[in-house]
């Protein structure tokens, strides 16, 4: 990842809106803040979530508070505790996440 160059600056999350995502089941809160070309997010997953799509996209994905299980689309399920992040590239393994209890993310893509 190449970052460009921009000023220093912080940002209150409770300032950004929520956009509300609906999974194949459940819902997801997405608070989105563009730097450049990076799309940093909070993601919120609601108890019963699952993704509607398998996606393609690199993300870094840090596990604030909950439980996250991504299956890949090679069968795989890898599950994310507090505390844990994965890292996947652009056009590499597909994959889709869902959550029995519910989840609170932090991602960069």
């Amino acid at each position: 990842m190449n970052i460009a160059s921009f000023s220093f600056q912080t940002l209150d999350w409770s300032s950004i809106p929520k956009e509300e995502h609906k999974g194949e089941t459940g819902v997801a809160y997405w608070q989105i803040q563009m730097v450049n070309s990076i799309r940093v997010r909070l993601v919120e997953y609601s108890p019963g979530y699952k993704a509607d799509h398998w996606c393609s996209k690199g993300h870094i994905i840090l596990c604030l508070e909950g439980e996250l299980n991504t299956e890949l689309d090679n069968g795989r399920i890898l599950t994310l505790h507090k505390d844990m992040c994965y890292f996947v590239g652009d056009n590499n393994e597909a994959h889709r996440s869902f959550t029995e209890t519910g989840c609170r993310l932090f991602i960069v893509d």
